[in-house]
């Protein structure tokens, strides 16, 4: 059984090893020029050092029962670490727009209708190409369990927190191998996102596609652009009266402001499961029980903005440090995640990780070109580039090559993008139908999924040609 005293050393491990990542990311080249994270270089050197690798070494070298068999880590650290990414990844999600001013969907609509529509239209296909890949060629030749299906989208537009916060999910509804080939597609994801989107810029620029003058790329990915400008003077000034005379460190009261969003997030996943058990639930159909809770504590997070916003106490939350406790659970899931990935059963299913990987480039990359030039009515390349970025990574893949082909926000992109977000991250990479998709395709078959899936793709389609054609109408009218 697990002691606090292990927890704290697993803990402390991870520290070290980011520590680690961040000093190995400075001394090595490639890495650098890839703008890997230092927590995935630590997840990485974790794996390396972990029974997997540097324990079948010394078995191999030594025998059984030597020194180093079962790697660096104590079994009780590797246990706490292989719990972490489903729980922090909830920390993640419910800090997400917590200190951001929400517009309403209109004025979303307004200000980046092109933006959500090609993001949709990325995330769909994704769930698409993934059930017909599936169907057509991991079933037949490689008896692949069909939630296979759901997996480019878990892993490329979720990235490694949705895929390390899926594992329990996945596990649960009997597909033990799912989390280590979600977390491998993440790593493929990221990797040959920055490889393709760096190649795809520099076409660009021979091309003359990119419309803004362009400097020398940057070294390290930004943070996700503000939604709006909510630390303004005169919020700091209301934020220095609410918190006169409190005996609590800032970063202590928007931890508990993330608390309350987890809670909030974990009654409305109780009372959905509860829901279901009174109502369609009583059919056979249970899905709600194998939804996570980090979806819900997203929409927990929106509820304590708003709520906070209605008392006129939005101003104790403090956006960089509520990024910053996002940003250090999302490190821990990252760390944990890939220290616990399975190498033998990647291996094991090789045929399935290399065309569903094969599948998921070839898609974004394909629907990115066609599609890009014809959505957007100006920077189609600027605009395009961020969502395939984030289509292939995390976020900050897809920030990282907006500053490439953009660096100074000329064509308006990273608005668009930020936008986009709040019609975005609700519902895909990582939302509520990304959490629902696995129990989903396990309660109805690959067929009936496709069909909600190629539809909400399809829906996404004719809202860009009504948009292109209003546009349209609107240039011949001038």
């Amino acid at each position: 059984m697990l002691t606090l005293k292990d927890v704290f050393f697993a803990f402390i491990w991870i520290a070290l090893l980011i520590l680690a990542g961040r000093m190995i990311k400075q001394k090595v080249g490639w890495i650098q020029r890839l703008y890997l994270p230092e927590s995935i270089v630590a997840g990485a050197l974790a794996l390396l050092l972990g029974p997997q690798v540097l324990g079948a070494i010394a078995t191999s070298v030594a025998g059984e029962g030597a020194a180093l068999s079962q790697g660096l880590f104590p079994e009780a650290i590797r246990d706490t670490w292989s719990a972490s990414p489903g729980i922090f990844i909830n920390i993640v999600f419910a800090a997400l727009f917590l200190g951001e001013a929400i517009p309403s969907p209109k004025q979303i609509w307004r200000k980046a209708a092109p933006q959500v529509v090609f993001g949709q239209s990325l995330a769909w296909g994704q769930y698409v190409v993934g059930i017909l890949v599936t169907m057509l060629i991991l079933i037949p030749l490689f008896d692949a369990n069909p939630i296979s299906a759901a997996l480019i989208e878990i892993g490329f537009e979720g990235g490694h927190g949705t895929a390390g916060g899926m594992a329990g999910t996945l596990t649960d509804l009997e597909f033990p191998e799912g989390p280590d080939l979600a977390l491998g597609l993440a790593t493929v994801g990221i990797i040959s996102g920055i490889v393709t989107g760096t190649f795809l810029a520099d076409w660009a620029r021979k091309r003359q596609y990119i419309g803004v003058s362009t400097g020398v790329p940057v070294e390290q990915p930004a943070d996700l652009p503000e939604l709006s400008h909510t630390d303004t003077e005169e919020v700091r000034a209301r934020r220095r009266h609410l918190t006169q005379g409190l005996l609590i460190d800032p970063l202590s009261l928007n931890f508990g402001f993330v608390g309350i969003a987890v809670v909030f997030g974990w009654l409305i996943q109780q009372g959905l499961v509860l829901l279901e058990a009174l109502t369609w639930g009583r059919t056979g159909f249970e899905m709600m029980e194998y939804v996570p809770l980090f979806p819900m504590a997203l929409v927990g997070g929106i509820i304590v903005q708003l709520l906070m916003v209605r008392l006129n106490l939005d101003a104790l939350i403090i956006p960089r440090l509520t990024k910053n406790i996002a940003g250090m659970a999302l490190d821990v899931v990252v760390v944990t995640a890939l220290a616990s990935i399975s190498l033998q059963v990647i291996g094991g299913n090789l045929g399935i990780f290399l065309t569903l990987s094969i599948a998921g480039i070839a898609w974004n990359i394909c629907f990115f070109m066609f599609y890009a030039p014809r959505i957007f009515p100006d920077y189609w390349f600027e605009k395009g580039i961020g969502d395939l970025g984030q289509s292939m990574g995390v976020t900050a893949t897809g920030i990282l090559l907006l500053r490439m082909v953009d660096p100074k926000n000329e064509s308006g992109a990273f608005e668009s993008f930020a936008y986009k977000q709040l019609f975005f991250e609700p519902i895909v990479g990582g939302g509520l139908f990304t959490a629902a998709a696995p129990a989903l395709i396990a309660s109805f078959g690959l067929m009936t999924t496709l069909l909600i899936t190629g539809g909400l793709l399809i829906f996404w389609l004719v809202m860009g040609f009504l948009l292109i054609k209003q546009r349209s109408r609107a240039a011949i009218a001038r």
